[in-house]
């Protein structure tokens, strides 16, 4: 039996940084979109409860697959095993250095 790969992926989402694992990733069928399929969330104990990581299963719970935009993911990294997945405010994240992917400015006003 072949081991799958477990993959971590880094994006923005509405100011804050979002870390979740999956074993699925792929460029996707829509364009500018990377689909993101078998969530995985870790089996914690019961007894020590992770807000951000509840906040995750139910944001994603009944989610087979999700595509998130190019422009908001920060990192894809193929690792051994699964970590805890988690969601940090933006300015917050390890040392506070992932900045906006920049944005073209627009033409101006004829």
């Amino acid at each position: 039996m072949t081991k799958k790969s477990i993959f971590r992926i880094i994006f923005h989402n509405q100011g804050n940084i979002y870390e979740v694992y999956a074993r699925e990733v792929s460029q996707g069928g829509m364009y500018a979109f990377v689909e993101v399929g078998e969530i995985i969330f870790g089996e914690r104990s019961k007894l020590v409860v992770d807000p951000s990581d509840e906040k995750l299963k139910s944001e994603f719970s009944g989610v087979k697959r999700t595509y998130i935009p190019l422009h908001a993911i920060v990192r894809i990294d193929e690792v051994e095993k699964e970590g805890q997945a988690k969601i940090v405010p933006a300015g917050e994240s390890k040392g506070g250095n992932i900045a906006s992917f920049p944005m073209p400015i627009k033409p101006p006003v004829s």
